[in-house]
């Protein structure tokens, strides 16, 4: 496909993005943390009508903080093991439901746990439901803002009209398959988490589905 091309399809996308994120007008959740730190009280989170940018960093940040020390305690044995953190990317990694538009800026708590780990040796992957044409274009954004990037899977043609929680769950067992440990998946939906293959799991806010 010529570039120009390109570019016009991932500006149709974006622009969709930024349409349905304009008109979602449900009540804000609470931020949860599956796995190690199950157990612990939801964080409290404001109704509003739509989602509020600060708000949302904020549970963000309390989200991340509390599955940290299992990151971080499984992050020293990389030198024994071959680990992995798996990541969705809108709204998990990236901050695209208000930033729709590459560059999208990352999500700085997610960056800085990944980055941490990554140095003492974890693998970094990312598995998301964007479609294969853009892969360019996600594997640069993350690249851009500072993630290192391990892997990549993206849905390709044969996988576009599957189940999503069925593509991501498949996609961690290949990794796992390929001798890692995964020791979290970390994502804001239910379709990036359900499935296993992964010790951990961590539940970013959705608010209800506003942030897909």
């Amino acid at each position: 496909m010529a570039r120009g091309g390109l570019k016009r399809r991932v500006v149709v996308i974006s622009a969709v993005v930024a349409a349905s994120a304009a008109t979602m007008t449900t009540t804000a959740t609470a931020a949860e943390v599956e796995g190690p730190s199950a157990g612990k009280k939801p964080v409290a989170a404001v109704a509003t009508a739509s989602v509020d940018y600060d708000v949302w960093k904020r549970d963000v940040e309390r989200a991340v903080a509390d599955a940290l020390p299992y990151i971080e305690k499984r992050s020293q044995d990389a030198s024994r093991e071959k680990l992995a953190i798996v990541l969705d990317i809108d709204n998990t990694s990236l901050e695209t439901h208000f930033h729709p538009l590459p560059p999208t800026p990352a999500v700085q708590p997610v960056l800085k746990a990944v980055k941490a780990a990554n140095s003492k040796g974890v693998s970094i992957f990312f598995v998301t439901a964007r479609p294969g044409i853009i892969g360019s274009i996600t594997k640069n954004n993350l690249e851009q803002v500072g993630y290192p990037v391990t892997g990549l899977y993206d849905r390709g043609l044969g996988d576009i009209f599957g189940s999503v929680s069925e593509f991501k769950t498949a996609k961690r067992a290949e990794i796992e398959s390929k001798g890692y440990s995964i020791i979290a998946n970390i994502g804001n939906n239910s379709t990036d988490l359900v499935g296993g293959h992964a010790e951990s799991t961590v539940k970013l806010p959705d608010y209800d589905g506003q942030l897909s």
